[in-house]
């Protein structure tokens, strides 16, 4: 009872940590934009608003597709209970689940802001960081549904060749992050 107690106390200081070093970070991201935005109006205030302007339509544009994604990643969390998450990507056989993520990350064809949410998602139900990386980079860097085109416009050699190191690189990326994560 005091063990499981010890614990909760320390991994919920452990994810106080990690929150306040992304506040940091947050802020100082925070920082530079707006440092970055001051000195975009004085160099050339119209230009500014115009930017400004014209980036608020695209962000209502998109607005909608954003919510329907942030609704996809609750539907897909709703159909998969969160121990068929941590049986398969946290508990199992890391090499076997690292393997299957990254198939799955080179068939996929989701945008990468969408992944990571539900990447994210995946790691606060107890997945393991490797297979989730080796799904995250795959997803990005591998290209089966879209293998056709790129061999059209860049040649089977080059595709075949660019889809086989990117497959092998993910796989590398992912060893690392569990390595030193």
């Amino acid at each position: 009872m005091v063990t499981d107690f010890y614990l909760i106390i320390s991994y919920y200081k452990n994810k106080r940590k990690k929150g306040d070093f992304m506040d940091i970070v947050t802020i100082l991201l925070w920082i530079i934009t707006l440092s970055w935005f001051i000195y975009s109006i004085k160099k050339d205030k119209k230009k500014t608003f115009n930017s400004v302007k014209t980036s608020s339509k695209l962000m209502k544009n998109m607005i909608g597709e954003i919510i329907a994604i942030l609704m996809l990643i609750g539907i897909i969390l709703s159909f998969i209970p969160p121990e068929i998450i941590k049986k398969y990507l946290g508990d199992s056989n890391i090499v076997l689940s690292t393997i299957i993520a990254a198939i799955v990350g080179s068939i996929t064809l989701i945008p990468a802001f969408v992944a990571f949410p539900l990447v994210g998602s995946f790691i606060d139900i107890g997945a393991n960081i490797i297979p989730i990386v080796a799904f995250l980079t795959t997803l990005t860097m591998v290209g089966f549904v879209t293998f056709p085109l790129e061999r059209k416009e860049f040649g089977f050699k080059f595709s075949f060749v660019r889809n086989v190191l990117s497959f092998g690189f993910a796989i590398i990326i992912a060893l690392l992050m569990g390595v030193f994560y």
